[in-house]
């Protein structure tokens, strides 16, 4: 048999082997096709498509999958849709949606180039996870923001950009209060807390008064002023550090006075308007179009 013999009776086995294999695909894909429920393509539309996995599933296809085809998963857990989009999910489903408590990022550091100490000159990965593994980062507070932008490029939402110096901006009309920002971040600074609050603290050091105020000038001291100084309650001391109770310092309080006496300027008025809810729905509208 002649080499041309052989190469065409492969070439017939071949094409024999492929339209057996392929008959067999087409009658396992007929035999075990699922017939996918519209409503769930349907849900998926209308979520903002941040991916953000915030809801507690991975990415928004499967919480539109699991929201429609299971009972038990209720229709608001969609933190960047906000209201809006828990009442559309809620009305698609027929489940009721529990109203959800919008919130926004916070940075909990003002320790800008300027006002806080270096360690040491970081020529790594610019990288706030990577820069970490290195003796805890270049910034003399082991509890401040980096300022590598890790958070600025994992948000979903273009809602965070890096300042001149050195910390992250949120823009709060953007920002959708996913979490994936508080997430990514190795140092814990950034948290997630109701659009509108009063006073917030700009720190997030553990260490004792003296060191703080050592390694950044505007570092809280955990003396405790603005503690005597909140006539509702609304602040404590937690190791060197202080904390406001947001919801009481909301509610209660119309006057920051808590601000007027702090020595290093670590408590300051923060009184904004809430985003309403149009510019949340523009928000997810826009995001949703450029997908």
């Amino acid at each position: 048999m002649s080499n041309l013999e052989i190469a065409i009776a492969v070439l017939i086995v071949m094409t024999i082997v492929g339209m057996v294999f392929g008959l067999i695909l087409a009658f396992a894909n007929k035999k075990f096709y699922i017939e996918i429920n519209p409503l769930i393509h349907i849900v998926e539309d209308i979520l903002p498509k941040g991916q953000c996995g915030a809801c507690g599933f991975a990415g928004c296809m499967a919480y539109a999958e699991a929201v429609v085809m299971n009972d038990d998963v209720p229709p608001n857990l969609c933190v960047p849709g906000k209201a809006a989009v828990a009442k559309l999910v809620a009305e698609l489903t027929g489940k009721a949606a529990e109203e959800v408590e919008p919130k926004v990022a916070f940075v909990h550091c003002a320790g800008s180039v300027d006002k806080a100490v270096k360690a040491y000159e970081y020529k790594g990965v610019q990288d706030c996870v990577a820069a970490s593994l290195l003796q805890g980062g270049p910034k003399g507070c082991q509890y401040g923001c980096l300022g590598f932008g890790t958070c600025v490029k994992k948000c979903p939402f273009d809602a965070m950009t890096m300042g001149d110096n050195g910390l992250p901006i949120i823009d709060e009309e953007k920002c959708t209060g996913c979490g994936v920002c508080k997430s990514v971040c190795p140092k814990k600074v950034i948290d997630l807390v109701p659009p509108g609050i009063h006073v917030a603290i700009n720190c997030n050091s553990k260490d004792k008064g003296a060191v703080a105020r050592k390694l950044c000038t505007i570092a809280c001291i955990g003396c405790g002023i603005c503690v005597k100084n909140c006539p509702h309650g609304a602040i404590k001391v937690e190791n060197s550090l202080a904390i406001v109770d947001s919801k009481i310092c909301m509610s209660e309080c119309n006057e920051t006075t808590c601000t007027a006496k702090c020595p290093t300027g670590a408590i300051n008025a923060y009184i904004k308007e809430a985003p309403s809810a149009s510019i949340a729905a523009e928000t997810i509208k826009n995001k949703t179009l450029s997908e």
